[in-house]
């Protein structure tokens, strides 16, 4: 299945070279890696992540800023396995210079309450992280994107959108207010494993 999805790369900059589509916002949807189920914490919400966590973290920023792909704000939950997801992706994707905005609507969020954090995303801003969990990332691309059945992306998504896993939704639209559900294009999926096998592991928290 990984050597037919088409990673972001492929489609990061296609619109605004070709100048097909002047209005386009686009969605980074960043799970966060790999968690310590053994950490000595009391609440999920202070779970941090795991030594492969963080290696799959750092590949995946290196992996953005490879590609050039752009990104002008974060979104997070401010759950410590996101916020530690984030200390080691946005330096290693040299986006040292965003900070994150913590938004404590998306932390478990379902794709419903997620839906509502994407239509409250800084009108200045065209390219826009969201990092946060599953089931809701996962629930809130197929919502966004109709299924067309012949995008092998979405497909993949449907099995499963594991720990680390980035995945890039572009829409027509002039304001994330007017961004609703079925109107998104799933234009690349990348998971760890895709970048390196030896990141593949068990795709849950």
């Amino acid at each position: 299945m990984a050597s037919k999805l088409r990673q972001i790369s492929d489609m990061a900059g296609e619109s605004t070279i070709l100048g097909e589509r002047p209005m386009v916002k686009r969605l980074l949807l960043l799970r966060h890696a790999k968690s310590g189920w053994d950490a000595p914490v009391a609440r999920d919400y202070d779970r941090p992540i795991n030594e492969r966590g963080k290696l799959a973290s750092a590949a995946m920023g290196a992996y953005v800023r490879d590609r050039a792909i752009p990104v002008d704000a974060v979104v997070a939950s401010p759950a410590v396995r996101v916020s530690e997801t984030l200390d080691h992706f946005l330096p290693a994707a040299g986006l040292d210079r965003l900070e994150a905005h913590w938004d404590r609507r998306i932390y478990l969020a379902s794709a419903a309450s997620l839906i509502e954090c994407v239509q409250d995303l800084p009108e200045s801003a065209d390219n826009v992280l969201m990092s946060g969990h599953n089931p809701g990332l996962e629930d809130l691309i197929l919502d966004l994107v109709p299924d067309d059945g012949e995008n092998a992306e979405r497909d993949a998504v449907e099995q499963g959108f594991p720990t680390g896993a980035l995945a890039m939704i572009e829409f027509d639209a002039d304001a994330w207010r007017n961004v609703d559900l079925g109107m998104g294009r799933l234009v690349g999926f990348t998971r760890p494993r895709d970048i390196d096998p030896a990141l593949a592991g068990e795709d849950g928290d």
